[in-house]
């Protein structure tokens, strides 16, 4: 019997060691910590409300757990440390604040902007280290439905490598290779492929047909679709459409009969020695008609 209730004040200690709100030890723990303006502890209705949107997001991340703000709050005044309420993203604050709440990375931020139109700069820090890990900003209007532009934010600061998005190739030829930054991919069955949120530059290539190049801006958390229609090229169109020529056989063609060489070959002979006998003839009879005087007659001697 009193084993068993020192095992469970050993469990108990185990969960108020993790800091209370239930963390698993091959989980991420993630702290938020208060979010200030000017210097200031932010307490404002659009602040808390954009702050519990971060929680929210936060927390679906694979292998998270949250630490809420509320839930630092309360360890802050516990500790008797108010100076841990305003950090200004200083590391080192930050750094204090998880090891109080023995979490692994705080989320701290500053709050900009003008009424209900709120900019966010936010920052993840490394308790271990005491290093800012990575920045990213958060937008927020009264107009907006939903915690999408916080799940965005939440994945660029801590899981950068799944902020992404689906883009939809549809290409009218079959056979065609998509190249996407210089890098040849491989669509899925549907013409899908995931890539990184931003601009990729697009490239889609047919032996057949003139490449298609483009630039494409992939957003999150929704398909985008690109339509390929690729140009045939005119000469393969023709040659498709007639005979096929195999241009590495040399075909020979005889020449017409009266240009070959055993007709051309003797009319040339003959018309050779025509000309030198009729220029012997004008020779001889030019020598005789030099030795021709005129003697009441014509003599030649």
């Amino acid at each position: 019997m009193h084993a068993v209730t020192r095992l469970g004040l050993g469990l108990a200690v185990l969960v108020t060691l993790a800091g209370g709100h239930g963390a698993r030890a091959d989980s991420r723990v993630v702290a938020i910590a208060p979010l200030s303006t000017l210097g200031a502890e932010d307490t404002s209705a659009s602040t808390k409300k954009a702050i519990g949107q971060i929680e929210v997001a936060i927390g679906k991340l694979p292998g998270t757990t949250v630490v809420t703000s509320a839930q630092v709050a309360a360890a802050i005044k516990k500790a008797n440390k108010p100076a841990l309420k305003v950090c200004e993203r200083v590391p080192a604050c930050l750094a204090e604040i998880g090891r109080l709440v023995n979490a692994n990375i705080v989320v701290a931020g500053e709050v900009g902007g003008l009424g209900e139109a709120k900019v966010i700069y936010l920052g993840a820090t490394d308790v271990a280290t005491e290093k800012d890990l990575r920045s990213t900003t958060l937008e927020l209007t009264s107009t907006d439905a939903d915690d999408s532009s916080a799940t965005a934010a939440s994945i660029r600061l801590l899981d950068p490598e799944r902020y992404r998005g689906t883009v939809h190739f549809a290409i009218d030829v079959t056979g065609a290779s998509v190249f996407i930054n210089g890098d040849k991919r491989t669509l899925s069955a549907t013409g899908d492929l995931e890539l990184p949120v931003g601009p990729q530059a697009v490239m889609v290539t047919h032996p057949q047909y003139h490449t298609f190049v483009r630039f494409v801006d992939v957003g999150f958390g929704k398909p985008t679709a690109v339509q390929v229609g690729m140009q045939q090229y005119p000469i393969v169109q023709h040659e498709v459409a007639g005979k096929p020529v195999n241009l590495d056989k040399t075909v020979y063609v005889d020449p017409p009969r009266w240009r070959r060489w055993y007709v051309v070959a003797p009319v040339a002979v003959l018309v050779v020695i025509g000309s030198a006998i009729v220029a012997h003839e004008l020779g001889s009879d030019g020598l005789q008609f030099d030795k021709c005087r005129v003697l009441g007659g014509t003599t030649c001697l």
